[in-house]
């Protein structure tokens, strides 16, 4: 009987209970913290900064160009996959993000990413960078803000060697493994920093 109270409780509470039968030994009951909900997130397509632009010809900045989207589709692709957040579809507020985008830089606009995150009713809004220093040296970044606060929750950058599409979608791939890895730990209350 008391075995059943202690399921009922736990279900309540809102965690998984997992019953064991071990021959005549009975049954053994664990309890583990049931899986969140995964979090609403727009992420906004990444931007370039090149510290070297001047010194770039046209194909070198149609490959950049590809580079972005291939990695802002890469982080977004991810992001959804790892089933900790629902990535909105940018599409719906479309004419907001041109508007916007039209008379300031979106990654370093305050709150512009935030009216984005409103426009699609989600709960937080990414918003990404690459730096390019050099053809060996680019650092890709990643802040993640609540939409209603303006909280950063979110920051970091991830450094790669070489100016390749391998190297890039690397480095996408290590920033969305760090904020799944940084939101698992906020939902078991092993907070860690922006």
């Amino acid at each position: 009987m008391n075995s059943l109270l202690a399921w009922r409780r736990a279900f309540m509470r809102g965690v998984r209970v997992l019953c064991v039968c071990i021959g005549g030994a009975g049954c053994l009951f664990a309890v583990t913290p049931a899986r969140a909900e995964p979090v609403s997130i727009a992420v906004m397509n990444c931007t370039l900064i090149d510290d070297n632009a001047a010194y770039n010809d046209a194909e070198i900045n149609r490959i950049q160009q590809a580079r972005i989207e291939m990695i802002s589709d890469a982080v977004r692709a991810q992001l959804d996959a790892s089933q900790r957040y629902r990535v909105a579809d940018n599409g719906r507020a479309s004419e907001l993000i041109a508007r916007l985008g039209a008379t300031q830089d979106l990654s370093t606009c305050d709150g512009c990413a935030r009216q984005v995150g409103r426009e699609l009713g989600v709960e937080q809004v990414g918003i990404c960078w690459v730096q390019k220093v050099s053809n060996l040296i680019l650092n890709l970044n990643l802040r993640v803000e609540d939409v209603v606060s303006g909280k950063a929750l979110f920051q970091r950058s991830v450094d790669i060697r070489g100016n390749t599409d391998l190297s890039w979608r690397r480095g996408a791939t290590a920033l969305v493994g760090l904020l799944v890895d940084d939101a698992s730990k906020r939902s078991t209350g092993q907070r860690t920093a922006p």
